[in-house]
């Protein structure tokens, strides 16, 4: 029998690549000879393509079957696009790029004064701790109520065995004045740049480093003990292998170290733990603009798990703790509206803010370190919360030092008076410290300041040495001493650094005199201290 004339398959031919008849033709379909396993050409040895289609599927899911089983039956899938995400800010830090998925205060947000954080529809309902808006217990599947059910649960790897903990006359002490820059998870790991960094430090006036402990994507940098994180699989993208020798390299080079944390933007935890998260009415987890989860600023179990992860990190030997994302998203009014915050019991956003500043400093008081915190740079000048939850004088008496991030790129045209604030770096941070001394004066254990500085380009101009140090100039002719750099590459401009026991570099100012008051629309206008001046409109905060 020929291959052409076999019954019925001209009409399947006619459907695949290689027959060319179709339905009512009497056309014959060209060859179509299907090899395997090297036998060809002999008509009990051809197979039909139905035949092979068959053996190709159950080759594939013979081929899955064996995935899963590697992978330990899927466990862990859950986890990947978070991984994916940590791959994406690595990526981003490798580019020496400022995170975008950071904004700023929304101007289609909460109104300025706004601090009752009722915005959202139902938030009442939902306010028993431990429960969802439909009143279903937190972390139950209750697929009938509308409510998404967890994601299954990451088989926990064993804790790691870090010995006894760094005594505190080992650690390494405070310097006089902080002078530091930061170092993201991945250049802490690699021994080549945290080589190339800690001979920087050695040559020059920097003194501290700050090292991610757990970033914006919920993973821990190192493996932790921590039952909670491994539960979640928050040790499952470790980017420093060994945290006890790097913590030792410092110590021995007497680099103060800084252990930071992000707290309440933790999409692995959200996504793992949903009765932690911010939710919907319907029970489900909140997203922002961005599509990322957040976890409620208001849950005290979120709480106690950033506590636990720093009284580990200060057992490892980090010398201070230092919050960051230690506040409410900053979303457009109408995302706002959709938020519910089961934990809230009716408090405001600064009251949330203000007591788990207040609680994490208690809890780690025994331990003896600086508990301190990251805050918007118009922290300082703003007259109400922004919508985050952060307020200068509700801020600076529960911290040990307040770091307000007062990059010059992330004010917008207008504000100060300021045409371009980012052409004009000792205008506007001088001015932004100025307006956080006038706040800070009087109260009693206040906060010490410690501004994050820009060492990063975004827009115009380019930022070389003497945009750098015309930053560390501005927070000296402040009345400051200390001082952080920020580059999510951890990648530094040295000539803008003073050598180490040596003068300061002389650099010009780049910007000489304040340059003539900006008009602000009237739609971006916040009272700043009695000035109008606007509001980033760009989304381009870091945290």
């Amino acid at each position: 029998m020929s291959h052409a004339s076999a019954p019925g398959l001209a009409a399947e031919d006619a459907a695949g690549r290689c027959g060319t008849a179709r339905e009512g033709s009497t056309e014959q379909p060209r060859r179509c000879d299907v090899t395997l396993n090297g036998f060809a050409g002999q008509d009990d040895r051809r197979l039909s393509k139905r035949m092979v289609v068959a053996l190709l599927a159950a080759a594939c899911a013979f081929v899955v079957l064996g995935v899963v089983v590697v992978r330990g039956g899927g466990e862990d899938t859950g986890s990947r696009p978070a991984a994916a995400a940590g791959a994406s800010e690595a990526a981003a830090a490798a580019q020496g790029t400022v995170d975008p998925g950071e904004g700023a205060p929304q101007l289609g947000g909460a109104a300025p004064g706004e601090d009752d954080a009722s915005a959202s529809p139902g938030a009442g309902d939902a306010a028993q701790p431990g429960a969802t808006a439909s009143g279903v217990v937190s972390g139950s599947a209750a697929a009938d109520d509308g409510v998404a059910a967890p994601p299954p649960p990451v088989r926990p790897s064993p804790p790691p065995d870090y010995g006894e903990p760094v005594p505190p006359e080992a650690r390494v002490p405070k310097p006089d004045a902080v002078r530091g820059i930061y170092l993201n998870a991945w250049a802490a790991g690699s021994r080549a740049r945290r080589t190339a960094l800690i001979e920087l430090a050695e040559a020059t006036e920097i003194n501290a480093f700050v090292i991610d402990v757990k970033d914006a994507t919920g993973y821990v940098s190192y493996r932790t003990r921590s039952e909670l994180a491994r539960q979640i699989g928050a040790d499952r993208d470790i980017r420093i292998a060994n945290i006890r020798e790097v913590l030792d390299e410092l110590r021995a080079r007497g680099i103060y170290p800084i252990a930071r944390i992000v707290v309440f933007k933790d999409p692995l935890l959200a996504e793992r733990r949903p009765d932690l998260a911010i939710q919907r009415a319907d029970g489900t987890v909140w997203v922002d603009h961005h599509g990322e989860k957040w976890v409620d600023p208001y849950n005290r179990e979120v709480w106690d798990y950033n506590i636990e992860l720093a009284r580990e990190a200060v057992e490892l030997g980090f010398s201070e703790i230092q919050w960051d994302y230690v506040r409410f998203p900053d979303v457009p009014q109408s995302y706002m509206r959709e938020a519910v915050y089961p934990a809230r019991q009716d408090r405001s956003r600064v009251q949330a803010i203000r007591e788990f500043l207040t609680y994490s400093r208690e809890e780690l008081k025994d331990l003896g370190v600086p508990v301190t915190a990251d805050v918007f740079g118009l922290t300082t000048s703003a007259g109400d919360d922004m919508g985050i939850g952060q307020k200068w004088e509700e801020l600076v008496d529960v911290t040990d030092v307040l770091l307000p991030m007062v990059y010059p790129s992330h004010y917008a045209r207008g504000s100060y008076g300021i045409d371009h604030p980012n052409s004009h770096p000792y205008t506007t941070v001088k001015t932004a410290i100025e307006h956080a001394l006038r706040r800070t004066k009087g109260v009693e254990g206040a906060a010490t300041i410690r501004p994050w500085l820009q060492d990063f380009t975004l827009g115009s101009p380019r930022y070389g040495p003497e945009y750098v140090r015309a930053q560390i100039r501005a927070v000296y002719d402040a009345g400051l001493t200390e001082w952080l750099l920020w580059n999510p590459g951890s990648r530094y401009t040295a000539a803008a650094l003073a050598p180490e026991g040596g003068p300061a570099p002389d650099l010009p100012i780049p910007d000489p005199r304040p340059s003539q008051r900006a008009q602000a629309r009237p739609d971006t206008v916040i009272k700043l201290l009695g000035e109008p001046v606007k509001l980033p409109v760009q989304d381009t905060l870091r945290r």
